[in-house]
């Protein structure tokens, strides 16, 4: 986990699985990928197996360690519903989300067909936790924005969704059911360009339907300089957190051991 991140809607990152597989065009400049890749082959290093996908089970227990709340963007160098990644590690994953209930936690996915078939059964126990929020990545109409019908039907407290990087006009779509939007451009050397009126239409819709919006960034080859100002103002509302009070360290030490005697078996 990193106790701190520059991605502007989260406090820190928990990275229990690391590594993915393109699914859709939103992957196609993927900065995770281009990250783990500058490793691979660095003995000892945390990707020096590149962006393969592998389990870090020994990151499992790691919310349970940090003793202050935080925003935690869970799994920000993988996806945690990758077709891979048993069910039974998935759901170990989302016991350490509840034990943890101090933080808020964010799970985004593109693959949402799963993240909703999951939450309807196995993870059922997580799904009325408000401190736990789920959420789906949108870049363009064919593939963004059936992920928000499954996540529609979802059986889920808080759901959200991160329309980065936005590619096309996605046009008129239904936030029913939405607690969250997230919207930004593409940035690096190659970022594919966003035009003022996709934005602005997404920002109206959210105005009307009552959704907080967030807008991370313009983007491009140099983020810094075109910064993160839509309209002449910034935009940084989130839903309201509902994290329970920290827990004194010796709780925490023994929901911990407990935590961890259960994967022993």
């Amino acid at each position: 986990m990193s106790s701190s991140s520059k991605i502007e809607w989260t406090d820190a990152t928990w990275n229990p699985v690391r590594g993915c597989t393109k699914l859709s065009p939103g992957c196609k400049h993927c900065y995770a990928e281009t990250f783990a890749e500058r490793f691979r082959g660095v003995p000892g290093h945390p990707f020096e197996h590149g962006f393969d996908l592998r389990l870090v089970p020994e990151k499992l227990a790691e919310p349970l360690r940090w003793g202050s709340s935080k925003r935690i963007f869970v799994n920000s160098m993988s996806d945690l519903f990758h077709r891979d990644i048993p069910d039974d590690y998935i759901v170990s994953v989302a016991r350490v989300m509840l034990l943890a209930r101090w933080h808020t936690f964010q799970v985004l996915t593109k693959r949402s067909e799963r993240m909703r078939d999951l939450l309807t059964t196995k993870l059922r126990f997580a799904a009325d936790c408000e401190h736990i929020w789920w959420g789906v990545s949108v870049e363009d109409k064919r593939y963004g924005l059936p992920r928000i019908e499954h996540l529609q039907a979802a059986p889920a407290q808080v759901r959200f969704l991160s329309i980065e990087p936005l590619l096309e006009d996605l046009g008129a779509f239904e936030l029913g059911g939405i607690h969250w939007v997230i919207v930004g451009g593409e940035s690096g050397a190659r970022a594919r360009p966003m035009a003022d009126s996709w934005v602005l239409s997404i920002r109206d819709q959210c105005k009307r339907a009552r959704v907080p919006f967030f807008f991370k960034q313009w983007g491009g080859v140099h983020k810094s300089r075109t910064g993160r100002e839509l309209a002449g103002r910034t935009y940084d509302e989130f839903p309201p957190a509902h994290p329970s009070p920290t827990m004194a360290r010796q709780q925490r030490l023994e929901a911990l051991e407990r935590f961890e005697q259960t994967l022993m078996r």
